[in-house]
C-alpha cells in the first residue's frame, strides 16, 4: 500500500486504478479536489498491447499537459486504412494528417501500459493519495461525520472509507453498478488475440509501418499498426467463436483462431503465427443505462459503459468522463469550508449525468453496429465494400460526431451520423466479383 500524506482527508474517493480511474483523479485534483484512489491489485499496471486514441482524447491530454510526453511514447500514423480481409484490396482510408488539421489534435497509437504509466506519474505528481491491495465490495450513501452528505465504500478486508463523493471506476464487473441496475455483461461471442512484437519480426511481411490497417472479413477482422516510436508492431485478431455460439464453456481457443482466418489474404496469414496463443480476450459489453449516479456514488469508465472495441473509444470515453466531471466540479465549486470541499456535488453529478450517458450510449450501440458491418459476407459484404470504396477520403460525415470537442451539456452534443439500410445499395455489375 502506498499513500501520500499531502492529501489529508479526501473530498473524493475513486475506486479503480486503470486509465479511467487515474485520469479522473488527475481531472479532479487539477480542480482542487483532495482525491484518494484505491486499486485492488497490489501494484498499478495495465495488461494488453496497443491502444488507439483519437482527437477527442488527445485534446484532453493536451489540456492536462501530457500530450507531448504521450506522443514521444507512441506513434502518429499517417493514415487509417480499411481493407477487405478476403482479397487484401483497399476499401477506404482516413488521412490522419488532415484529420489532425480538421479537429485540431492528432490521432495516435500507443502501448496501453505507456499511457497508463504517464497518467499514473501525473497523479503522483499532483499528490493523489494512491492506495493498492484493497478490493471494494460494497457502496452506500451516508451522512459524514462532518454533517454533510457523502458515501462510504467497504473493502474485502472489512475496512471502509468515506468521502463527499465516491467515483466507481471498477470496470466491466463493477460492484457499484448493481446500485443502479441488475444486469450482466453481454457476450458478443467474439474473441480477440493480441501480439505485439519487435518491428524486425514483420519487416519481411507485407505490412505498413506508418498506417493503422484494419482487414475486415466474414466473422473476423485483423488489425495492424506500429507502436513505441516504430520499434514494435501491434497485431489484433478478432473472430466469432463457434464454440461460444454453441454455448460451450471453453471458447475462443487457438484452434478456433486458425479456423476463423482460413482463406483470408496473405497479409493476414503472415501475421497469425505471431499472435500470443496462451491468452485471449473474450469480448463483452453491457447494455447502455441512462443514469450513472446514485446519490453521491457515480459510475465512470467501463463500470458505466463497457464497449466492444470497434470504435476504439473505450479508454477514450473513460478519459472524457473524468474531464467532464472535473469541468462540472469547477463550475459548481466554491471556497473550501471547515466541513468540506465547497463543491455542490449534487449539481456537478447531475450535470455529468445529463450529458455522458447519452453520448456513451451512442458509442456503445454504434460499436455493436460497426462490428456487424465489419464482419459481413456474401451480398451484404459486396454492398458494404461498394459504399466504402465510394467514400471520399476527406469526408468526415461519419467522424464529426465522435472526434470533435467533448460535450459538457446535452446541447453541445452533435447530431448522430446519417444512416441508411445497406440492403438498399444496388451492387454494380463490375464489382460483383469483389
Amino acid at each position: 500500500m502506498s499513500t501520500n500524506d499531502r492529501v489529508g482527508t479526501p473530498d473524493a474517493i475513486i475506486i479503480g486504478g486503470g486509465i479511467g480511474g487515474l485520469s479522473a483523479a488527475v481531472a479532479l485534483t487539477r480542480r482542487g479536489i483532495r482525491v484518494r484512489l484505491y486499486e485492488k491489485a497490489h501494484e498499478f499496471g495495465e495488461v494488453g498491447a496497443g491502444l488507439q486514441i483519437a482527437p477527442n482524447c488527445t485534446r484532453i491530454l493536451h489540456e492536462y499537459g501530457l500530450l507531448e510526453e504521450v506522443k514521444s511514447l507512441g506513434v502518429l500514423p499517417e493514415a487509417m486504412v480499411m481493407k477487405d480481409a478476403t482479397d487484401g484490396s483497399e476499401l477506404t482510408r482516413l488521412d490522419l494528417d488532415d484529420l489532425e488539421r480538421t479537429y485540431g489534435f492528432p490521432y495516435m497509437v500507443i502501448h496501453r501500459s505507456d499511457l497508463h504509466r504517464t497518467i499514473l506519474r501525473e497523479a503522483e505528481r499532483l499528490g493523489v493519495d494512491l492506495r493498492t491491495g484493497l478490493a471494494a465490495t460494497a457502496y452506500e450513501n451516508r451522512t459524514l461525520a462532518t454533517g454533510v452528505p457523502g458515501a462510504r465504500v467497504t473493502f474485502a478486508d472489512g475496512t471502509s472509507d468515506e468521502a463527499e463523493v465516491v467515483i466507481a471506476a471498477d470496470g466491466l464487473h463493477s460492484v457499484a453498478r448493481r446500485l443502479l441496475v441488475d444486469d450482466e455483461p453481454v457476450s458478443s461471442a467474439y474473441v480477440a488475440y493480441r501480439g505485439a512484437v519487435p518491428i524486425e519480426s514483420v519487416r519481411s511481411h507485407d505490412v505498413s509501418e506508418t498506417e493503422v490497417v484494419v482487414y475486415v472479413g466474414p466473422r473476423c477482422h485483423f488489425v495492424q499498426y506500429p507502436l513505441r516510436g516504430g520499434e514494435m508492431f501491434n497485431q489484433v485478431a478478432v473472430f466469432e467463436s463457434d464454440k461460444a455460439l454453441r454455448g460451450e464453456e471453453d471458447w475462443g481457443t487457438p484452434d478456433e483462431l486458425d479456423d476463423a482466418f482460413d482463406g483470408m489474404c496473405d497479409q493476414v496469414q503472415q501475421g497469425l503465427p505471431l499472435m500470443w496463443r496462451d491468452k485471449w480476450w473474450r469480448m463483452f459489453d453491457r447494455d447502455p443505462i441512462e443514469t450513472w449516479v446514485h446519490g453521491r456514488i457515480a459510475l465512470l469508465g467501463d463500470a458505466a459503459h463497457p464497449p466492444l472495441q470497434y470504435m476504439a473509444q473505450g479508454a477514450v470515453m473513460a478519459i472524457e468522463d473524468g474531464w467532464v466531471l472535473g469541468e462540472h466540479v469547477a463550475a459548481q465549486g466554491a471556497a473550501r469550508t471547515a466541513t468540506g470541499s465547497g463543491v455542490d456535488w449534487d449539481a456537478a453529478l447531475a450535470a455529468y449525468d445529463a450529458v455522458r450517458p447519452e453520448h456513451c450510449h451512442r458509442v456503445v450501440t454504434t460499436a455493436r453496429s460497426w462490428g456487424e458491418l465489419w464482419h459481413l459476407d456474401g451480398v451484404p459484404r459486396r454492398q458494404r465494400n461498394q459504399v466504402l470504396r465510394e467514400r471520399d477520403t476527406y469526408d468526415y460525415t461519419y467522424t464529426d460526431w465522435i472526434y470533435g470537442r467533448t460535450a459538457l451539456t446535452p446541447g453541445q452534443e452533435p447530431p448522430p451520423y446519417p444512416t441508411f439500410p445497406l440492403a438498399s445499395v444496388a451492387v454494380r455489375e463490375e464489382l460483383s466479383g469483389v
